[in-house]
């Protein structure tokens, strides 16, 4: 059974469509990437899939709690808090008790390490952490390819793998992935989609494809609903 599915979702900006006609089905332990160059609209497909983002079309439903990584500029770490102190104050917003920060993998960081000095991969670390405190069907996260170098990227992959085998969903954004790494493949265009895109954005229709399909034409060449009248506004931006 899909933990998250989206029907015909799509999102505009005044009168520009960013996607639209956007179906996925996510069952739970899959890895979806949504992949495309700067300004094609990846934080916001994942944030409107993640249910944070108003919808202008269309709907998207969750089973269970859609939980966000790092995602930049929306949950950014505390300056000032130690990887430990975010650990005690997320669990403390769930209501739960604080020194079960005491039991909880820090996947390898260093838990006196303050926020202002965590490295890109190390934020991502640290987002992971924190969504699985939430006991999440999904878990969001922005930018795998974002400030972090190629041995990073793959450790970053790893610790997603790992969780996603353990139920989770997990859904991310990147400029580039290799097919063999997802389950699918949700590929944004700019003003011209590549030809093995499987989705295009900006007011064609947006459909994803199995990651295996993308691989073999490049080798040839609880429930809760997001409508249109969902929570976020439609002009945070188009990254």
């Amino acid at each position: 059974m899909p933990v998250l599915t989206a029907r015909a979702a799509g999102v505009r900006r005044r009168r520009h469509w960013l996607f639209r006609d956007l179906d996925v089905a996510v069952e739970p332990g899959e890895l979806v990437a949504v992949v495309g160059p700067p300004g094609s609209g990846r934080t916001t497909v994942l944030l409107s899939l993640a249910k944070r983002f108003r919808l202008a079309a269309g709907n998207v439903t969750a089973e269970g709690r859609v939980a966000l990584g790092y995602v930049p500029e929306v949950t950014a770490p505390e300056p000032v808090f130690t990887v430990t102190e975010h650990v005690r104050e997320r669990l403390s917003l769930l209501g739960r008790r604080r020194r079960e920060a005491d039991g909880v993998d820090l996947l390898g960081l260093d838990p006196d390490k303050k926020g202002r000095d965590l490295s890109p991969y190390e934020k991502q670390v640290l987002g992971l952490v924190l969504a699985q405190l939430e006991r999440p069907a999904v878990i969001a996260l922005d930018g795998l390819d974002e400030g972090l170098d190629q041995r990073e990227q793959a450790a970053l992959l790893e610790h997603l793998t790992g969780i996603a085998a353990t139920g989770p969903a997990v859904l991310l954004t990147a400029r580039e992935i290799g097919p063999a790494l997802v389950t699918t493949v949700i590929h944004l265009g700019a003003e011209h989609p590549s030809t093995d895109a499987p989705v295009e954005a900006a007011g064609d229709g947006a459909q994803p494809v199995p990651a295996e399909e993308v691989a073999a034409d490049r080798a040839a060449g609880g429930e809760q609903t997001e409508t249109a009248d969902g929570e976020a506004g439609a002009d945070e931006g188009e990254r």
